[in-house]
Protein backbone atom coordinates (compact mmCIF):
# COMPACT_ATOMS: atom_id res chain seq x y z
CA UNK A 1 0.00 0.00 0.00
CA UNK A 2 1.35 3.47 -0.85
CA UNK A 3 2.34 5.41 2.26
CA UNK A 4 1.24 8.86 0.97
CA UNK A 5 3.69 10.61 3.31
CA UNK A 6 5.33 12.58 0.48
CA UNK A 7 1.86 13.77 -0.54
CA UNK A 8 1.10 14.68 3.07
CA UNK A 9 4.30 16.73 3.29
CA UNK A 10 3.35 18.51 0.08
CA UNK A 11 -0.13 19.22 1.45
CA UNK A 12 1.49 20.93 4.44
CA UNK A 13 3.59 23.08 2.10
CA UNK A 14 0.42 24.03 0.22
CA UNK A 15 -1.33 24.86 3.50
CA UNK A 16 1.60 27.02 4.63
CA UNK A 17 1.39 29.05 1.43
CA UNK A 18 -2.39 29.38 1.67
CA UNK A 19 -2.21 30.40 5.34
CA UNK A 20 0.19 33.24 4.52
CA UNK A 21 -2.08 34.51 1.75
CA UNK A 22 -5.36 34.28 3.68
CA UNK A 23 -4.01 35.75 6.91
CA UNK A 24 -2.53 38.66 4.97
CA UNK A 25 -6.04 39.69 3.87
CA UNK A 26 -8.01 38.63 6.96
CA UNK A 27 -9.80 41.68 8.44
CA UNK A 28 -8.46 43.88 5.62
CA UNK A 29 -10.65 46.95 5.28
CA UNK A 30 -10.38 46.87 1.48
CA UNK A 31 -11.11 43.15 1.06
CA UNK A 32 -13.10 42.62 -2.13
CA UNK A 33 -16.13 40.32 -1.79
CA UNK A 34 -18.42 39.16 -4.61
CA UNK A 35 -21.58 37.05 -4.74
CA UNK A 36 -21.41 33.84 -6.78
CA UNK A 37 -24.35 32.56 -8.87
CA UNK A 38 -25.41 30.30 -5.99
CA UNK A 39 -25.66 33.46 -3.84
CA UNK A 40 -22.73 32.52 -1.60
CA UNK A 41 -19.88 34.97 -1.05
CA UNK A 42 -16.39 34.66 -2.49
CA UNK A 43 -13.52 36.95 -1.54
CA UNK A 44 -10.36 37.87 -3.38
CA UNK A 45 -8.56 35.79 -0.73
CA UNK A 46 -10.51 32.63 -1.73
CA UNK A 47 -9.43 33.08 -5.33
CA UNK A 48 -5.83 33.98 -4.50
CA UNK A 49 -5.39 30.99 -2.17
CA UNK A 50 -6.75 28.54 -4.72
CA UNK A 51 -4.60 30.02 -7.50
CA UNK A 52 -1.55 29.70 -5.25
CA UNK A 53 -2.30 26.04 -4.43
CA UNK A 54 -2.97 25.22 -8.08
CA UNK A 55 0.34 26.83 -9.07
CA UNK A 56 2.28 24.76 -6.52
CA UNK A 57 0.52 21.55 -7.60
CA UNK A 58 1.15 22.28 -11.26
CA UNK A 59 4.87 22.30 -10.53
CA UNK A 60 5.06 19.53 -7.92
CA UNK A 61 2.40 17.10 -9.23
CA UNK A 62 1.83 17.97 -12.91
CA UNK A 63 0.14 14.62 -13.66
CA UNK A 64 -2.47 14.96 -10.91
CA UNK A 65 -5.92 16.43 -11.48
CA UNK A 66 -7.24 19.30 -9.37
CA UNK A 67 -10.79 20.08 -8.23
CA UNK A 68 -11.28 23.40 -6.47
CA UNK A 69 -14.31 25.32 -5.28
CA UNK A 70 -13.50 28.48 -7.22
CA UNK A 71 -12.03 27.18 -10.50
CA UNK A 72 -13.51 23.71 -11.04
CA UNK A 73 -11.78 20.62 -12.44
CA UNK A 74 -8.45 20.61 -14.24
CA UNK A 75 -6.88 17.43 -15.59
CA UNK A 76 -7.80 13.76 -15.40
CA UNK A 77 -6.36 10.60 -13.94
CA UNK A 78 -6.48 8.36 -10.88
CA UNK A 79 -5.24 11.05 -8.45
CA UNK A 80 -7.14 14.25 -7.75
CA UNK A 81 -6.39 17.07 -5.32
CA UNK A 82 -9.56 18.59 -3.86
CA UNK A 83 -9.33 22.15 -2.51
CA UNK A 84 -11.57 24.47 -0.55
CA UNK A 85 -9.41 27.61 -0.29
CA UNK A 86 -11.49 29.08 2.54
CA UNK A 87 -14.10 26.91 4.21
CA UNK A 88 -16.16 29.42 6.17
CA UNK A 89 -15.99 32.41 3.81
CA UNK A 90 -18.92 34.11 5.58
CA UNK A 91 -16.91 33.99 8.80
CA UNK A 92 -13.78 35.17 7.00
CA UNK A 93 -15.39 38.26 5.50
CA UNK A 94 -16.94 39.24 8.86
CA UNK A 95 -13.71 38.82 10.84
CA UNK A 96 -14.78 35.62 12.65
CA UNK A 97 -11.68 33.40 13.02
CA UNK A 98 -13.46 30.08 12.38
CA UNK A 99 -12.40 29.32 8.80
CA UNK A 100 -9.87 26.97 7.24
CA UNK A 101 -8.16 25.89 4.07
CA UNK A 102 -9.08 22.29 3.23
CA UNK A 103 -6.69 20.24 1.08
CA UNK A 104 -7.23 16.60 0.20
CA UNK A 105 -5.75 14.08 -2.18
CA UNK A 106 -8.28 11.59 -3.50
CA UNK A 107 -7.37 8.41 -5.34
CA UNK A 108 -9.50 6.29 -7.65
CA UNK A 109 -10.59 2.99 -6.13
CA UNK A 110 -13.59 0.80 -5.49
CA UNK A 111 -16.67 2.97 -5.18
CA UNK A 112 -15.00 5.93 -6.91
CA UNK A 113 -12.47 8.42 -5.62
CA UNK A 114 -11.61 8.14 -1.93
CA UNK A 115 -9.58 10.58 0.23
CA UNK A 116 -6.09 9.32 1.12
CA UNK A 117 -4.58 12.57 2.47
CA UNK A 118 -6.23 15.49 4.22
CA UNK A 119 -5.02 18.74 5.78
CA UNK A 120 -7.31 21.21 7.54
CA UNK A 121 -5.49 24.44 8.38
CA UNK A 122 -7.15 27.17 10.46
CA UNK A 123 -4.46 29.84 10.87
CA UNK A 124 -6.66 32.41 12.63
CA UNK A 125 -7.28 29.78 15.33
CA UNK A 126 -3.62 28.72 15.31
CA UNK A 127 -4.70 25.13 14.60
CA UNK A 128 -3.98 22.49 11.97
CA UNK A 129 -5.17 18.89 11.64
CA UNK A 130 -4.09 16.23 9.15
CA UNK A 131 -4.21 12.57 8.21
CA UNK A 132 -2.89 10.09 5.65
CA UNK A 133 -4.45 6.72 4.90
CA UNK A 134 -3.08 4.07 7.23
CA UNK A 135 -1.02 6.54 9.27
CA UNK A 136 -3.56 7.99 11.71
CA UNK A 137 -4.71 11.56 12.31
CA UNK A 138 -2.77 14.32 14.06
CA UNK A 139 -2.95 17.92 15.20
CA UNK A 140 -0.15 20.35 15.90
CA UNK A 141 2.05 23.07 14.48
CA UNK A 142 4.09 20.81 12.19
CA UNK A 143 4.63 17.19 11.20
CA UNK A 144 7.29 16.85 13.90
CA UNK A 145 5.34 18.69 16.63
CA UNK A 146 2.03 16.88 16.69
CA UNK A 147 -0.37 14.91 18.86
CA UNK A 148 -2.24 11.86 17.61
CA UNK A 149 -6.02 12.23 17.47
CA UNK A 150 -8.50 9.72 18.85
CA UNK A 151 -12.28 9.91 18.90
CA UNK A 152 -14.20 9.66 22.17
CA UNK A 153 -15.59 6.49 23.70
CA UNK A 154 -18.93 8.02 24.67
CA UNK A 155 -21.56 5.38 23.96
CA UNK A 156 -24.83 6.94 25.21
CA UNK A 157 -26.73 9.81 23.65
CA UNK A 158 -27.45 11.21 27.10
CA UNK A 159 -23.68 11.69 27.57
CA UNK A 160 -22.97 12.95 24.06
CA UNK A 161 -22.05 16.36 22.68
CA UNK A 162 -23.60 17.07 19.26
CA UNK A 163 -22.54 19.87 16.93
CA UNK A 164 -24.09 21.33 13.78
CA UNK A 165 -23.93 24.47 11.63
CA UNK A 166 -27.44 25.91 11.44
CA UNK A 167 -31.13 24.99 11.57
CA UNK A 168 -32.25 26.27 8.18
CA UNK A 169 -30.92 23.41 6.06
CA UNK A 170 -32.58 20.77 8.22
CA UNK A 171 -35.90 22.59 7.92
CA UNK A 172 -35.60 22.95 4.14
CA UNK A 173 -35.07 19.20 3.80
CA UNK A 174 -37.94 18.24 6.09
CA UNK A 175 -35.54 16.79 8.66
CA UNK A 176 -36.02 19.41 11.37
CA UNK A 177 -38.31 17.36 13.62
CA UNK A 178 -35.84 14.48 13.81
CA UNK A 179 -32.98 16.92 14.31
CA UNK A 180 -34.78 18.62 17.21
CA UNK A 181 -35.65 15.26 18.76
CA UNK A 182 -31.94 14.39 18.69
CA UNK A 183 -30.98 17.67 20.37
CA UNK A 184 -33.39 16.83 23.21
CA UNK A 185 -31.76 13.45 23.79
CA UNK A 186 -28.11 14.50 23.95
CA UNK A 187 -26.16 16.03 26.81
CA UNK A 188 -25.05 19.12 24.93
CA UNK A 189 -25.44 20.90 21.58
CA UNK A 190 -23.28 23.60 20.07
CA UNK A 191 -23.32 25.16 16.59
CA UNK A 192 -19.59 25.50 15.98
CA UNK A 193 -20.07 25.27 12.21
CA UNK A 194 -18.13 24.47 9.05
CA UNK A 195 -14.99 22.30 9.38
CA UNK A 196 -14.56 22.69 13.15
CA UNK A 197 -17.09 20.14 14.49
CA UNK A 198 -15.50 17.39 12.40
CA UNK A 199 -12.08 18.19 13.81
CA UNK A 200 -13.49 18.14 17.34
CA UNK A 201 -15.04 14.74 16.66
CA UNK A 202 -11.57 13.57 15.61
CA UNK A 203 -10.11 15.04 18.80
CA UNK A 204 -12.75 13.44 21.01
CA UNK A 205 -14.02 16.83 22.22
CA UNK A 206 -17.33 16.40 20.39
CA UNK A 207 -18.99 13.01 19.91
CA UNK A 208 -20.99 13.58 16.71
CA UNK A 209 -21.91 16.21 14.15
CA UNK A 210 -23.88 16.50 10.93
CA UNK A 211 -24.74 18.88 8.09
CA UNK A 212 -27.62 18.52 5.60
CA UNK A 213 -26.04 20.04 2.47
CA UNK A 214 -22.37 20.02 1.49
CA UNK A 215 -20.10 19.69 -1.54
CA UNK A 216 -17.13 17.37 -2.04
CA UNK A 217 -14.52 20.01 -1.26
CA UNK A 218 -16.26 20.70 2.07
CA UNK A 219 -15.82 17.07 3.14
CA UNK A 220 -12.87 15.30 1.51
CA UNK A 221 -10.21 16.51 3.96
CA UNK A 222 -12.40 16.31 7.06
CA UNK A 223 -13.57 12.78 6.19
CA UNK A 224 -10.13 11.20 6.28
CA UNK A 225 -9.14 13.05 9.47
CA UNK A 226 -12.25 11.69 11.22
CA UNK A 227 -11.82 8.13 9.97
CA UNK A 228 -8.08 7.97 10.66
CA UNK A 229 -8.86 9.14 14.23
CA UNK A 230 -11.05 6.06 14.60
CA UNK A 231 -14.38 7.70 13.83
CA UNK A 232 -17.10 7.15 11.24
CA UNK A 233 -17.87 9.56 8.38
CA UNK A 234 -20.85 8.94 6.09
CA UNK A 235 -23.64 10.70 4.30
CA UNK A 236 -27.07 10.85 5.89
CA UNK A 237 -27.81 7.84 3.66
CA UNK A 238 -25.09 5.89 5.54
CA UNK A 239 -22.83 5.74 2.47
CA UNK A 240 -19.22 5.88 3.69
CA UNK A 241 -17.09 8.84 2.69
CA UNK A 242 -17.74 12.33 1.33
CA UNK A 243 -20.01 11.47 -1.60
CA UNK A 244 -23.61 12.00 -0.47
CA UNK A 245 -23.98 15.78 -0.59
CA UNK A 246 -24.30 15.86 3.20
CA UNK A 247 -22.42 14.46 6.17
CA UNK A 248 -22.67 12.72 9.49
CA UNK A 249 -19.56 12.12 11.59
CA UNK A 250 -19.25 10.43 14.96
CA UNK A 251 -17.04 8.36 17.21
CA UNK A 252 -18.67 5.32 15.58
CA UNK A 253 -20.44 4.15 18.72
CA UNK A 254 -23.27 6.63 18.23
CA UNK A 255 -23.50 6.60 14.46
CA UNK A 256 -26.57 4.43 13.94
CA UNK A 257 -28.55 6.48 16.46
CA UNK A 258 -27.36 9.73 14.87
CA UNK A 259 -28.56 8.63 11.44
CA UNK A 260 -31.76 7.22 12.88
CA UNK A 261 -32.84 10.54 14.33
CA UNK A 262 -31.84 12.59 11.29
CA UNK A 263 -33.77 10.26 8.98
CA UNK A 264 -36.69 9.34 11.23
CA UNK A 265 -39.34 11.62 9.73
CA UNK A 266 -37.72 12.25 6.39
Amino acid sequence: MPDYLDDLRLAHVLADAADAATMDRFKALDLKVETKPDMTPVSEADKAAEELIRGHLGRARPRDAILGEEYGVEGTGPRRWVIDPIDGTKNYVRGVPVWATLISLMEAGEGGFQPVVGVVSAPALGRRWWAAKGHGAFSGRSLTKASRLQVSRVAKLSDASFSYSSLSGWEEQGRLDGFLDLTREVWRTRAYGDFWPYMMVAEGAVDMCAEPELLLWDMAATAIVVTEAGGTFTGLDARPGPHSGNAAASNGLLHDELLGYLNQRY
